[in-house]
Order: structure tokens, then sequence, then C-alpha cells
């Protein structure tokens, strides 16, 4: 549920900065990914599979997520929620964050460890564009 407690997210936000680090992944209180500060979070795996954690996991259910996933799939991808842990970040091919105003975000390291090779992937940046266009004219990550 989207609401105006964010202390949780700004004090993750902030424990991130102070680390040097750009952002941080949140973890729920079973040690699973939730969500990144103020971003979703979503993979590519070995598998050539896009994941995100499910709303149950603590994600939130946002316009801009659901925009992402629909885009996913109308570039000939496969989107799936699954829980997710910190291994499966470390051993990811590909990271990107979407957000209504950061749209996507290419993720290069955890915890200073490379995600696959430490620079945006070749499906991260296919998304970027299909994500761009109605961001842009219609103030909306994606179709609705």
């Amino acid at each position: 549920m989207k609401s105006l407690n964010y202390l949780n997210n700004i004090m993750a936000k902030i424990e991130a900065m102070q680390a040097g680090c750009d952002e941080g992944i949140m973890l729920n209180e079973q040690g699973y990914v939730a969500e990144c500060t103020g971003d979703n979070v979503f993979i590519l795996k070995d598998d050539g599979v896009i994941y995100t954690p499910p709303i149950s996991s603590g994600a939130l259910d946002g316009i801009t997520r659901r925009a992402v996933m629909e885009v996913i799939k109308a570039e000939g991808f496969v989107c799936k929620e699954e829980v997710l842990t910190r291994f499966d970040i470390y051993t990811a091919q590909e990271c990107f964050l979407t957000g209504t105003a950061a749209e996507v975000i290419p993720a290069a390291d955890y915890h200073r460890r490379p995600i696959g090779a430490r620079k945006p992937g070749a499906t991260t940046l296919k998304l970027i564009a299909p994500l761009k266009k109605p961001a842009n004219s219609e103030g909306t990550a994606g179709p609705l």
C-alpha cells in the first residue's frame, strides 16, 4: 500500500548513501528482496526471464511497476513475479530499477559485487526507449 509513511524508505536511503551507494535494496522481515528505497527492482537470470519480487514480498504495486511489466511482455520478454533473495541479485545477468521519476536505471553493483558485466546489459538497454516514449508523451511509464 502506498501511504505517506516513507520513514523506512528514507532511513534505508540514508544508510545506502552513508555506505557510498546511490540506492539500497530493502529486504522484508523474512530477508527476501522487497524493493529499493524508491524504486522497484527487476533482474534478468541465466534462463532469459526477467524477475521481480511479488507484492507479497513487500514490493509496491504501483502504476509504473505494472506498466513496466506490460512493456517487458510487449517487447517479447517473459516477466515473472518470484520471491528473490540477495543471492539472486548477486548472480543476476542484469539488474534494473524502475520508478515513475527514474523510469529505468541499470544497476551495475550490489554490495560492491558486479552484476553481470558491471554495465547496462542488452535487455535493459532494449527496454529503456519503449519505457521512455510513453513517459515523455503521456506522463506514464508505458501502456496502462
